[in-house]
């Protein structure tokens, strides 16, 4: 297997060529003079030829350097491009932007939340992959996650923006003709409309501040792995869904689906903005986070992590 050719030390030839002396080449590289002796020593003694004629007073290049010169100078040109290039992007809102988000949240909130930015900054383009699936942002190359959930300890770098409440909901029509359920216990009488990406089984889970946790498992009518899918069936009276609050603000607002059991809450999650760690995000990609931060402290179903408290307008 051959080895790969050392292309640090073409360019060091190439820049030695070009300044005519090991010293001036590596003032232009900001490397020491032994560092450039020991590049060249290395292709002279890897190809087992004479790059150049060095006396006391003159360096000049011999056959073999000549012939080399040319490819040497074009990886010294192109690498210094390259480097010039990503340099450029990485303090430039120029480039692609690659963010993950869960399907429901990425459709409702964030789709619509983005033609501003991209308004703002028309060099930057915005890829975009949205699943309730939990993406791998390091293995799948996404610069920017948002995920909703309490998150678990890992080496990704996550950013708490809000919190978001998960609601027990029913239409005014399922009440009527099931009654309202005044203690989790009773739920094993009504139907559910579940979602599947749920943490922690089949089991409803609830926490009251006297009489502590409580589980319920209730029979599922309609089971599906994206939440706005439960909103057709929610809104038709035929169960009750635990939905988070993102979802239902609006239904909830106009009286389409009402709030239930509210002593007791199901364990809140939290909109989290997730990036990968020991690398330096580009210009564009703070400039996102921080328009997506901006963007979802002023949501109306959005709960702020330093206040604890709904902001905006229709909060509740």
């Amino acid at each position: 297997m051959s080895k790969l050719p050392d292309l640090e030390a073409w360019a060091v030839f190439a820049k030695v060529a070009e300044t005519g002396s090991f010293a001036k080449a590596a003032a232009d590289l900001s490397i020491s003079q032994s560092t450039v002796s020991k590049a060249i020593t290395r292709i002279e003694g890897r190809l087992r030829v004479t790059l150049f004629h060095r006396t006391s007073r003159k360096m000049s290049l011999t056959a073999s350097g000549e012939a080399s010169l040319d490819r040497a100078a074009r990886i010294l040109s192109e690498g210094e491009a390259v480097e010039a290039e990503v340099t450029e992007q990485s303090k430039s809102l120029r480039g692609t932007i690659r963010v993950t988000a869960p399907m429901s949240f990425g459709v409702t909130h964030l789709g619509p939340a983005l033609p501003l930015f991209m308004d703002r900054h028309p060099e930057v383009t915005l890829d975009l992959s949205f699943s309730d699936a939990m993406t791998d942002v390091v293995e799948q190359g996404f610069d920017v996650a948002l995920r909703i959930s309490a998150l678990p300890d890992s080496s990704l770098l996550a950013r708490r923006l809000c919190t978001v409440r998960i609601l027990l909901v029913g239409a005014p029509a399922y009440f009527e003709r099931h009654g309202y359920p005044t203690h989790p216990r009773d739920l094993v009488a009504h139907r559910a409309l579940r979602y599947t990406h749920v943490r922690g089984g089949e089991a409803w889970r609830f926490h009251h501040h006297k009489q502590g946790d409580f589980a319920q498992v209730v029979p599922a009518a309609l089971q599906v792995n994206n939440a706005e899918a439960l909103m057709p069936a929610l809104r038709a009276g035929l169960g009750l869904a635990m939905q988070p609050e993102f979802l239902a603000w609006e239904d909830l607002r106009t009286g389409r689906i009402q709030a239930v059991l509210e002593d007791w809450a199901p364990p809140a999650i939290a909109l989290h903005i997730v990036t990968s760690p020991g690398r330096a995000r580009p210009a564009r990609v703070q400039a996102l986070i921080a328009f997506l931060v901006q963007h979802f402290a002023d949501a109306p179903w959005a709960i702020d992590p330093e206040r604890n408290e709904a902001t905006g307008d229709g909060s509740q």
